[in-house]
């Protein structure tokens, strides 16, 4: 009985090194509710704390102005959250994904111009 468990116990270990040591490549596999995560801030100010702010888009002049609205779109915080954490990326890059999403979700090429083949411009 006693080697019984010190065998369970060493198969454990083993077990429990190998799945810290290969973390990275299972853990985002994991589905993980956002309510686990965090709250979104719902101002300018909360929503430069959580780190929805840079230097590309900086919400400083909105808390310095005192600016009273709510602050960023909350599904946008939160898509914009999500692909951060699961892609490992900054704010900055972690916003250019979410608009490039949201323009082939709608339609739109990479360059902002509609992919309606009926679209007409005069430039």
């Amino acid at each position: 009985m006693r080697y019984f468990l010190y065998t369970l116990s060493f198969l454990s270990l083993v077990l429990a090194t190998a799945l810290y040591l290969t973390r990275a490549r299972w853990l985002s596999r994991i589905p993980i509710p956002d309510y686990v995560y965090s709250h979104l801030p719902s101002s300018f100010a909360g929503d430069m704390e959580a780190g929805f702010s840079s230097s590309a888009f900086d919400l400083s002049g909105n808390v310095a102005e005192g600016d009273s609205r709510a602050g960023l779109d909350a599904t946008a915080k939160r898509e914009v959250q999500r692909i951060m954490r699961n892609r490992r990326v900054g704010f900055d890059e972690a916003r250019r994904i979410y608009t490039e999403q949201r323009f082939a979700k709608n339609n739109i090429g990479a360059d902002g111009l509609p992919r309606d083949p009926k679209f007409v411009s005069f430039s």
